[in-house]
């Protein structure tokens, strides 16, 4: 799949550099990457970015709509390309691995509160917990062992 980053950075008013290409393909092929696994795959293409240009380039995409953070509680920040869709994550409590899913049911947001208090709610996020299959392979093989 072809991605035009160039295009995306246009599209959302935001000047086309080369940092900025960088790291859209960073989270491009690396989703859900934190930070630093973003810096580190940047500087494999442009070595001389510093750090806090990946960080600046991340929090502009974030609040331009362009990539989606997401900080799962007791981890660090991660960032996407998936945007828009309202989907939720599944995270695996040992290795921290992090899968998309789809909504189960409904419109935007897929849940609905049971009391609003009166806010206009616009997204639903959910952060589904558990283990990933090669994390419960992992331990249930350590309890037949013992």
């Amino acid at each position: 799949m072809s991605h035009d980053f160039e295009q995306t950075l246009r599209s959302a008013g935001l000047r086309v550099t080369k940092p900025r290409t960088a790291v859209l393909d960073a989270v491009h092929a690396h989703p859900h990457a934190d930070s630093a696994s973003i810096v580190e795959s940047v500087r494999a293409q442009l070595p001389a970015v510093s750090r806090q240009a990946v960080f600046d380039c991340l929090n502009t995409f974030a609040d331009a709509g362009v990539v989606r953070r997401i900080q799962p509680a007791g981890s660090a920040a991660r960032y996407e390309l998936r945007v828009g869709d309202n989907h939720h994550h599944l995270v695996c409590q040992q290795c921290g691995a992090i899968e998309d899913v789809d909504c189960a049911v409904g419109d935007a947001p897929c849940l609905h509160a049971s009391n609003n208090h009166g806010y206009t709610i616009t997204e639903a996020e959910v952060i589904y917990r558990g283990l990933c299959p090669m994390c419960a392979a992992d331990n249930a093989a350590r309890t037949d062992i013992h």
